[in-house]
């Protein structure tokens, strides 16, 4: 567990699904100029399947908490895909796919890098690249070019974005 003036950053166990859940909802990116995506949003299965009962071997997240009271304030996980229920960034059966979220109250700060760095870290040991998607007018895009994710493909008005780990086992 990792501890900061403003959080603690502990992993995910499987009894993280609600929070996952809750973060992943924050995760799926709209621009400024459209509503919000409703709940429901995470019913459609190509979107549920990135919390949807987790716990399962390979997955890897943490979790960013207020220190003084608990609440989340952010979250960044992964996990496999296979090529029959593939992620929106999916590049292969053994590149885990990544998503991360901050609530809004406390972006601005460096926690998504922050998350992200000590997501790397955990993956790194097990795995030998990340990949994840994003809109290419997300402000997050920035974070993961400095991070070191390139583009290997555009979809549209997504990208799939890989960082290759170099010490994993793929």
């Amino acid at each position: 567990m990792m501890r900061s003036a403003m959080a603690t950053i502990r992993p995910t166990t499987g009894e993280d699904e609600p929070i996952l859940t809750d973060m992943l909802h924050l995760a799926l990116y709209v621009p400024p100029d459209e509503p919000p995506l409703t709940r429901e949003a995470l019913q459609i299965p190509v979107i549920a399947r990135y919390v949807r009962g987790w716990g399962r071997p390979g997955d890897l997240g943490v979790i960013a908490e207020a220190s003084e009271d608990g609440t989340v304030m952010g979250a960044a996980w992964m996990r496999l895909f296979t090529e029959a229920e593939p992620g929106f960034g999916f590049v292969g059966p053994t590149t885990p796919e990544l998503a991360i979220a901050v609530a809004p109250d406390h972006r601005g700060m460096g926690l998504g890098g922050t998350l992200l760095d000590r997501l790397e870290k955990l993956a790194r040991p097990r795995y030998g690249a990340l990949s994840l998607s994003v809109t290419k007018t997300n402000p997050a895009v920035r974070l993961y070019r400095r991070a070191g994710f390139v583009a290997v493909e555009a979809h549209g008005d997504s990208l799939t974005m890989m960082k290759r780990l170099g010490e994993g086992r793929d």
